[in-house]
């Protein structure tokens, strides 16, 4: 399955690193105006934040491109993928509103929006892929299960050990007993 995941992911971050990688050498003026929906928003939310448009374009291309490298080598590949999954949600609302397309237009936007959610549930398969292996909440799950039967193990090994050393102690007692009883008898 190895090879099938590997191609997988190859095909599904192409598009990102090589879109990336023109808009980051040229934005394009259709996608630094789908930027400015965001400006207000992102002045709201932090005074400190770039909110130069063709910069907002230039940085998600950027990610993309990382994002999208990662996933394809394999490196990271979850949060590569969580990470494009995230940056293709505005994108799609933004670039493709086919809601508000001229009617000439629209089964056009539709058609990439529905491109772009066809990717983002790619994408959103591959942020959940463990690779056969089990994921954090299984491992974490079965390392308390783990830790609380060697405590109860332990608990009870503990409990037999006392038993053994109190009959141990009784025995003991009694042979003393017995000893000095015998001792005394003894005409001495």
């Amino acid at each position: 399955m190895k090879p099938v995941r590997t191609a997988a992911r190859a095909m599904l971050a192409s598009i990102f690193v090589i879109s990336g990688v023109r808009v980051l050498l040229q934005p394009g003026e259709d996608r630094v105006a789908a930027a400015r929906r965001f400006t207000p928003l992102l002045e709201k939310a932090d005074p400190r934040l770039p909110t130069d448009p063709a910069t907002l374009v230039r940085a998600k291309a950027a990610t993309d491109v990382v994002a999208g490298l990662a996933l394809a080598t394999g490196r990271f590949t979850r949060p590569a993928a969580a990470v494009l999954a995230a940056g293709l949600l505005p994108t799609t609302f933004a670039g493709h509103p086919f809601w508000t397309a001229p009617k000439e237009e629209r089964a056009n936007q539709q058609n990439h929006f529905l491109k772009n959610l066809g990717l983002l549930g790619g994408l959103l398969l591959a942020a959940a892929d463990t690779e056969g292996k089990p994921g954090l909440l299984y491992r974490t799950s079965h390392a308390v299960d783990r830790g609380q039967r060697s405590m109860s193990h332990a608990v009870g090994r503990s409990r037999r050990e006392v038993r053994r050393a109190m009959r141990t102690a009784k025995r003991e007692a009694r042979i003393a007993a017995l000893s000095a009883t015998a001792a005394r008898k003894l005409p001495g």
